[in-house]
């Protein structure tokens, strides 16, 4: 009996796309998120200084369960993909020609400030009472993140965050290869805001605008505010930043 899903392992973009991208998600965050929970849990003193708040994490009861639900989040979205491969399989996505590489970064701004729009929206929603009670509450348990921490979240908010990623790349095309450099680039991302510590040689401040891990850490924080992901400018737009946010982004490491 044919179906949607006859052949879908001889697919080629299927395996680029949904095999090798979900397996780039999962090995960027563990590069990344890796060295920066060690990074945290030794807490050099020549480090001390880029430190965003004061007070420890609980690194006992952050360690496994985020470990936990990270592998079960991301068990979650690959189910989800295959469910859903008939209508993500006619977008944009292609595996043409390799494009020229300021062709692959312009692409990959376009799709992180697209995304931190659309987050920003799905973000503030999950603060809805009846949302964050069920769903967004899982995350915000953590108030002193580590790295590793990034994915401790509810699996309908990892797979919400996880299509919205998609969204860029499906609705405007992309070469894969520029998928997966993205996909990296957002799990370096959703490392740094939550490792604590505000660094100044970060990639991320290639970005112009970007306020590095400083922006979601403050939100975890406070709680309420600076729903977007790491780009400001929704927040600032839309008057909701964290109260005293222009304090917190002075020039740190003096002295």
């Amino acid at each position: 009996m044919h179906t949607p899903w006859t052949g879908l392992w001889d697919d080629p973009l299927f395996r680029a796309l949904a095999i090798v991208g979900l397996l780039v998600s999962v090995g960027s965050f563990l590069l990344f998120a890796a060295p920066l929970t060690w990074l945290a849990w030794r807490d050099p003193p020549s480090l001390r200084r880029y430190r965003i708040q004061t007070r420890r994490p609980r690194a006992q009861t952050l360690l496994l369960p985020a470990i936990g639900r990270w592998l079960v989040n991301n068990a979650a979205l690959a189910a989800v993909m295959l469910a859903l491969w008939p209508w993500i399989r006619p977008g944009r996505v292609h595996l043409g020609a390799l494009p020229a590489p300021w062709v692959v970064a312009a692409q990959v701004f376009v799709f992180a400030a697209l995304d931190d729009f659309l987050y920003y929206w799905m973000h503030r929603a999950l603060h809805t009472r009846w949302l964050f009670k069920r769903v967004h509450g899982i995350h915000h348990r953590i108030l002193t993140p580590w790295a590793i921490t990034g994915h401790s979240m509810h699996p309908l908010e990892f797979v919400a965050t996880g299509l919205l990623m998609l969204a860029g790349p499906a609705l405007l095309g992309a070469h894969v290869v520029t998928v997966w450099t993205w996909i990296a680039l957002r799990q370096w991302e959703a490392a740094e805001g939550h490792c604590g510590y505000d660094l100044p040689w970060s990639p991320s401040r290639l970005f112009p605008g970007s306020d590095g891990a400083l922006h979601h850490d403050a939100h975890h924080a406070k709680i309420q505010g600076n729903y977007a992901g790491f780009f400001p400018h929704c927040d600032r737009w839309f008057g909701t930043e964290v109260e005293g946010y222009e304090r917190l982004r002075a020039p740190r490491g003096e002295g």
